[in-house]
């Protein structure tokens, strides 16, 4: 399948990106061109089914690829895949439906003619890992929340032995990757055969990557020896992401989640006082069914008490299989709007006061593209509290990490000076 044009559409969670990059990989090593949509004779479709709403968004990304002129061959994966292939298929003649994502790239083999023209908008994978990388540590989740399908379509928590983590790490360093993004469905779950997440991190940290980032970990599994580790790694970003979905107490126990408020509230005063000046961000999840104006009023207040520095909202939108879906007492779509718009504008609110907070502070920045401005050159990139900063690109390279004096917050932006 050699010079075969494939491209890709992900949708989902940091992990369906890691495994669309692994695929993409694959089959760049058997000679295919990675292109945009338009010009591929097979689309690859990594989906999500978290929600019905991200079905909904699968079943949208399925149907445009149908719609291509050059008329592809749709691949689907990814969990959506897993839990509801048939669907799928029904939505088309050329869609063709493969759940094992390890299989994706010798299914695309069989689907393909060789000795394709290669073509010049084709672009490498590997051009996006320069400066930053995600690895994949661990897969799966038993938590079974009660607006959550991932369970079902992921299985049981499973982890990437270390020694290959480690390989794969050293790897990206010698490339002159500077910061690995560590990713998985539960991530807190890590653990193989005794080395747990703390353990993990050490290791990582010993093979000389400049920065280490854990995408997201759930607050139960926010722990002492976690916080050791992080705090005794110079390579550990300061920041954490750690989603809470509701600050009213009756609702995350109607979620099934493992914790209440003041529980939450003690992980994040553990949290600050081992990693001083941490910046932390959160999922929301606002209409969850049986809540009422007051558990709303109740999260707004929370969430303003945590003094998170960016929030990722989410609407309830119904999953069948799952127990929220049976559950009594339905947010009307235009409450839920209402309520999804006012925790957006406290979003915008969090950002904008921790980015003014950071006026005048000195930051390591790590460079991942020169853009063109009015101004001449700019170098953009991310700091190790996740905050996206720009500074004068005259003499600057991408994947360079160096400080930066935060100088100005404008539109929303933060600019900076070396």
């Amino acid at each position: 399948m050699r010079d075969a044009r494939v491209a890709f559409r992900t949708l989902g969670c940091k992990v369906n990106q890691v495994e669309a990059e692994s695929i993409a990989a694959e089959l760049l090593g058997r000679g295919v061109q990675i292109v945009a949509e338009e010009d591929a004779e097979v689309v690859i479709v990594t989906t999500c089914t978290v929600t019905g709403e991200a079905d909904r968004k699968a079943r949208k990304a399925v149907r445009h690829a149908l719609r291509l002129p050059a008329e592809p061959v749709v691949v689907v994966t990814g969990c959506l895949a897993a839990t509801d292939g048939a669907e799928l298929a029904a939505l088309g003649e050329r869609v063709v439906v493969e759940a094992d994502k390890t299989a994706v790239a010798a299914r695309v083999g069989t689907l393909v003619k060789t000795s394709r023209r290669r073509k010049r908008s084709a672009v490498r994978v590997g051009e996006r890992f320069h400066t930053r990388a995600m690895v994949k540590v661990q897969d799966g989740c038993d938590a079974f929340c009660a607006y959550c399908i991932v369970p079902h379509a992921r299985g049981v928590p499973t982890s990437v032995p270390h020694a290959d983590v480690l390989a794969e790490v050293e790897r990206l360093v010698s490339a002159g990757v500077a910061e690995v993004v560590l990713t998985g469905i539960n991530i807190g779950r890590y653990d193989d055969d005794g080395m747990r997440l703390p353990g993990l991190l050490r290791a990582i940290a010993a093979t000389g990557v400049p920065r280490v980032r854990v995408s997201s970990i759930e607050p139960e599994d926010v722990t002492e020896p976690f916080l050791a580790a992080a705090a005794e790694t110079r390579a550990f970003c300061r920041h954490l992401h750690v989603p809470l979905q509701s600050g009213c107490d009756r609702t995350l126990a109607a979620m099934g989640r493992r914790y209440d408020t003041a529980g939450f509230a003690a992980m994040l005063a553990r949290a600050r006082a081992a990693l001083p000046d941490v910046a932390v961000t959160t999922d929301v999840l606002v209409g969850f069914p049986g809540e009422t104006d007051v558990d709303f009023a109740q999260t707004l207040t929370f969430v303003r008490e945590c003094f998170f520095t960016r929030l990722h909202v989410f609407r309830y939108s119904v999953r069948s299989g799952t127990r929220a879906a049976d559950l009594p007492g339905r947010v009307p779509p235009d409450i839920l709007a209402t309520r999804a718009a006012a925790m957006r504008h406290l979003d915008a609110a969090c950002r904008r006061a921790f980015s003014a907070s950071m006026v005048g502070e000195t930051v390591e920045l790590l460079v991942e593209r020169i853009v063109d401005s009015p101004d001449g050159p700019m170098a953009e990139g991310t700091t190790r509290e996740y905050l996206h900063v720009s500074a004068p690109g005259a003499g600057r390279t991408v994947g360079e990490v160096a400080e930066v004096r935060i100088e100005a917050l404008e539109g929303g932006r933060l600019r900076g000076k070396w």
